[in-house]
């Protein structure tokens, strides 16, 4: 694959790789922040047993770096940029032309030319591409990390992960080593992540404030999607905003249904925001002209009783198995439709832990602590099975030594709470 180096020649390079040098970051020792980050992966690699890890999914490379390109195109093409770290060395092979948004970070130690090991990129010379790509990265990390390492893998193409085992390395996932280092914030990062959030609650505001019957639900998520990428936010991760009959059962996405007077709205924000961190709450309005039913309003105060009750309980050194134990019970007649998690990790998308109802922990559960420093997303979805409709909330919490603090400040509807 040919290399370019658009970029090369030019002398006024100095910080254009600090894409989160932002006005919100004045207040930000994002130097810090990525320090911790990377501080963080090579801690759980040691913990782990793992010699290097080849980083290709983009919010992790992130994590780990800052280096911050195509965030949602990476995510499909892979692996067009990756990150190759060791205990002692970090190289990020950037996409061609883009090697300059990696220059100037502490956290990279070096920057090189990615060589693209996919079928679009190689045609049907694929499997000599992903064989010459393994070579490569097989000589680098037995030189860094010496001959028979432990190399964890992910995101990667099957070829190019059967091929880099050939080459006498021990391949392990990475997914254990990178969720376990992103569920443990510093002081300064959750600074991060209420910038995201505060951000995020600026274009729920604009969206609830637009709600008219008659406009249809594209157009009003279409008002959060700008006011966060307004805020140096990077993308919306789903398309959940859904009015009326639409909101029961959950998870239909955003369409071209107009929205009817007096109807309920359901929004889960699900916003990659500024710095890269998830901004993730649920809210649901009402679109007037008049009252909220009776009915609507019991659909509110139900979740917002659930949401309430399992903030309540939620404390450093409790197991995941004892939140399940001691969660909210779901009335009998909203469990089919209940949300399929009862509460989970966030940072800079969803993560790990998450959290299960009780009657789901015996197939879908696992056990852990929930300790200081992880961000928690509180979920409810309470709508009948057959209903017309439903109501979504979310709360995004912080579990600190002494119980947990609330980050996400956006009201809830007193009208829908009477």
């Amino acid at each position: 694959m040919a290399n370019f180096d658009w970029h090369a020649e030019r002398s006024d390079l100095d910080g254009i790789a600090l894409l989160d040098h932002t006005p919100e970051g004045e207040r930000i020792d994002l130097k810090a922040v990525r320090l911790y980050r990377l501080g963080r992966v090579r801690e759980q690699m040691a913990h782990f047993g793992v010699d290097a890890v080849i980083l290709s999914d983009p919010i992790n490379i992130r994590y780990a770096t800052g280096a911050r390109n195509m965030q949602v195109f990476c995510q499909r093409n892979t692996p067009s940029r990756y990150l190759l770290l060791t205990a002692a060395r970090s190289i990020l092979f950037e996409f061609t032309g883009c090697l300059h948004l990696g220059e100037g970070l502490e956290t990279i130690d070096e920057v090189r030319p990615a060589k693209t090991a996919s079928f679009v990129a190689a045609g049907p010379g694929i499997q000599a591409r992903e064989k010459a790509w393994a070579l490569e990265m097989a000589d680098l990390i037995k030189e860094l990390a010496g001959k028979g390492a432990t190399v964890g893998l992910e995101r990667l193409n099957a070829g190019t992960a059967i091929a880099l085992k050939d080459c006498g390395l021990r391949i392990v996932d990475a997914q254990q080593q990178v969720e376990m280092a992103r569920s443990v914030k510093s002081s300064e990062e959750m600074k991060c992540v209420n910038a995201s959030l505060r951000a995020t609650e600026t274009g729920v505001a604009r969206l609830r404030d637009a709600i008219r019957p008659g406009m249809t639900e594209n157009e009003l998520w279409s008002v959060l999607h700008q006011s966060v990428i307004a805020q140096n936010a990077d993308y919306c991760e789903t398309r959940l905003l859904n009015a009326g009959a639409r909101t029961n059962p959950w998870f239909q996405e955003t369409s071209s249904n107009v929205i009817g007077e007096n109807e309920l709205i359901a929004l889960d924000t699900d916003v990659v925001g500024c710095h890269g961190y998830y901004s993730d709450f649920s809210r649901t309005f009402h679109s007037g002209p008049g009252k909220p039913t009776e009915a609507q309003r019991e659909l509110y105060k139900v979740a917002y009783e659930q949401v309430q009750s399992n903030m309540d309980i939620l404390h450093a050194g409790m197991s995941f198995r004892d939140y399940a134990e001691r969660a909210w019970d779901i009335p009998e007649k909203f469990y089919d439709n209940r949300y399929y998690l009862s509460a989970h990790g966030c940072g800079m998308t969803g993560e790990y832990p998450y959290l299960y109802h009780k009657g789901d922990f015996p197939d879908a559960g696992y056990d852990g602590e929930i300790v200081a420093g992880m961000t928690i997303c509180v979920e409810s979805y309470i709508g009948a099975a057959g209903g017309c409709e439903g109501v979504k909330l979310e709360q995004q919490v912080l579990v600190t030594e002494t119980g947990i603090e609330l980050l996400s400040r956006f009201p809830f509807e007193e009208e829908l709470l009477r």
